[in-house]
C-alpha cells in the first residue's frame, strides 16, 4: 500500500466516524492555526441545490482565460479525491495531498481539534490554493451553507444557483426553510447573485441580503440570456453576443448566464474581457453531466441525483437521443425521494437495469428495479460494472445507453469500465488520475 492510499484510509475512516456535523467553530481553529489561508486570496463562493459545480466550474475557466491564477475546491470528486482541490487545470498532487494530510493532523491535535472529513480537506484545500499563490478560488458549498465547512471565506461576491427539495434531513423540509441555510453564505455588503429562485425561496433570500445589506442581482430584472445555438447575455452592465458553450444542456445556459452575472457584478475586483469570457465558455469541461462518451450506441453519462436534476436530465435527453432505444443504468443514494425521479425517467427507457453505490447509504438495486418495473423491463444487478457489462453487450449500435441517478455511479464507471472517457471529458492537459 502506497502512502497515498494509506492517507485516503484514514481520511475516509474520518468520513465513517463523525460523518456530518455542521460546526464552524472547528474549521475557524483550524485555519488559525495554521495562519489563516484563506485570507490570502480572493473568493467566489457558490451554493445551490443544483448547478453549483456547474457555475463554479464556468468561474474558473472564465477566470483562468482572463491570466488569474484560479483555485477551485469542489465536490464530491467523480474518481480520485485530488480532483477537488485544482489550481488553474492541475489537481492537487498525492504527494502533497499525504503531506498537508499530516501537517493538518498536527496542528488540529495541538488545540484538539477534531475535524471531520470534509472539514479537514476543505482546510487542506485553502492551504494549497494559499501556497500555490492563487489570485482566486472559486469555492463550492458541500452541503446547505450557512454551517458549511466552506462558509469562513469572505468572498467577492455569493451565489446561489437553484433551491430545491434536497438533503431535507439536514436542511429543512420547504423551499423557504433550505433557502434560509443556502442564503446563510450571503455576507456583510458583499453581493449575492441568484440563478432561477422564485417564490418563498426567493424571498427568504431577499430578506437575508436585506438584513446584511447586500445588493441581489437576479435574472430577469437583472440579467438575462437568450439566442441559439450561441448564447446571449444582457446585463450588469454587459451585453454578450454569440458566445459558444461547450457544457450541453439548456440548464448549462442558466447555470452561464448566472456565472457571467456573477463576473460582471465583481468587475471591479477581477475584470475579465470579453475575448476570456469567450475562451472561458468555449473551453470549459464538467464530466458527468450530459456527457456523450461515446456514439455506437450513444452512451450519456449524467450525475443527476436528484428530482430537479432527473427533470432536467429528461427534458433534455429526447434531444440527444434522437427516437434511440435506451437502455439506462440507475444507481441512487436510499436518503433521497428517490421514487419520483424512478417514475420521471421511466417512460424514457426501454430497459433498465438498477446498481448500487454507496451502500449501506445506497438505494437497494433490488427496491429500485422493482419501482422501475411498474413502466419498463428492470433488472437489479448490484455490482456498477457487471451492470454496464449487461448492458454494453445487449445495446445495438443505434441504440443509447445513459448512466444517471448518482455521481458516484457515474464516477465509478469512468474509474472501471471508461477509463478513456474521463481521460477526455476533462480536456488536454488536466486531470488524469
Amino acid at each position: 500500500m502506497t502512502e497515498y492510499q494509506r492517507t485516503l484510509e484514514w481520511l475516509y475512516a474520518l468520513e465513517a466516524a463523525k460523518g456530518m456535523d455542521f460546526k464552524l467553530e472547528r474549521v475557524a481553529l483550524a485555519l488559525q492555526r495554521l495562519g489563516d489561508p484563506h485570507r490570502r486570496f480572493a473568493s467566489l463562493h457558490i451554493a445551490g441545490t443544483n448547478g453549483k459545480g456547474s457555475v463554479a466550474a464556468i468561474l474558473h475557466a472564465v477566470l483562468a482565460a482572463g491570466g488569474y491564477r484560479v483555485g477551485l475546491y469542489t465536490s464530491p470528486h467523480l474518481v480520485d479525491l485530488t480532483e477537488r482541490i485544482r489550481v488553474g487545470r492541475e489537481a492537487i498532487g498525492r504527494a502533497e495531498v499525504v503531506s498537508l494530510t499530516a501537517e493538518i493532523r498536527s496542528a488540529a491535535a495541538g488545540r484538539g481539534i477534531d475535524l471531520t472529513f470534509f472539514e479537514f480537506l476543505t482546510v487542506m484545500g485553502f492551504l494549497h490554493f494559499a501556497r500555490q499563490g492563487v489570485d482566486v478560488a472559486v469555492v463550492e458549498v458541500g452541503l446547505g451553507g450557512r454551517l458549511d465547512a466552506t462558509n469562513v471565506v469572505d468572498p467577492a461576491a455569493a451565489v446561489i444557483t437553484t433551491i430545491g427539495l434536497d438533503h431535507m434531513q439536514w436542511l429543512g423540509d420547504t423551499p423557504a426553510a433550505i433557502a434560509a441555510e443556502k442564503g446563510g453564505i450571503i455576507k456583510p455588503g458583499r453581493p449575492v447573485v441568484l440563478g432561477r429562485i422564485d417564490g418563498d425561496a426567493a424571498a427568504v433570500l431577499r430578506g437575508l441580503a436585506s438584513a446584511q445589506g447586500a445588493s441581489v442581482i437576479e435574472p430577469g430584472r437583472d440579467y438575462q440570456a437568450g439566442g441559439e445555438p450561441e448564447l446571449d447575455f444582457d446585463g450588469c452592465g454587459w451585453c454578450l453576443r454569440g458566445l459558444p458553450l461547450a457544457l450541453r444542456g439548456a440548464y448549462q445556459r442558466d447555470n452561464a448566464a448566472t456565472a457571467l452575472a456573477t463576473l460582471a457584478t465583481v468587475r471591479d475586483v477581477l475584470p475579465v474581457d470579453e475575448e476570456a469570457v469567450r475562451r472561458g465558455l468555449a473551453n470549459v469541461r464538467w464530466p458527468g453531466r450530459l456527457d456523450v462518451v461515446a456514439t455506437a450506441p450513444l452512451t450519456i453519462l449524467d450525475g443527476a441525483h436528484n428530482l430537479d436534476g432527473i427533470e432536467a436530465l429528461a427534458r433534455e435527453l429526447p434531444a440527444l437521443l434522437g427516437g434511440r432505444k435506451t437502455h439506462l443504468i440507475f444507481a441512487v443514494m436510499g436518503d433521497k425521494e428517490w421514487r419520483p425521479m424512478v417514475e420521471r425517467v421511466a417512460p424514457l427507457c426501454a430497459s433498465v437495469v438498477a446498481t448500487e453505490v454507496l451502500r449501506p447509504r445506497g438505494a437497494s438495486a433490488v427496491a429500485v428495479a422493482e419501482a422501475f418495473r411498474r413502466s419498463c423491463p428492470a433488472i437489479a444487478e448490484p455490482d456498477p460494472v457487471r451492470a454496464w457489462q449487461r448492458v454494453a453487450a445487449r445495446a445495438q449500435p443505434d441504440e443509447a445507453i445513459v448512466v444517471a441517478g448518482s455521481l458516484f455511479l457515474v464516477g465509478a464507471l469512468y474509474a472501471t469500465v471508461l477509463p478513456s472517457a474521463w481521460r477526455l471529458a476533462d480536456g488536454p492537459g488536466a486531470l488524469h488520475p
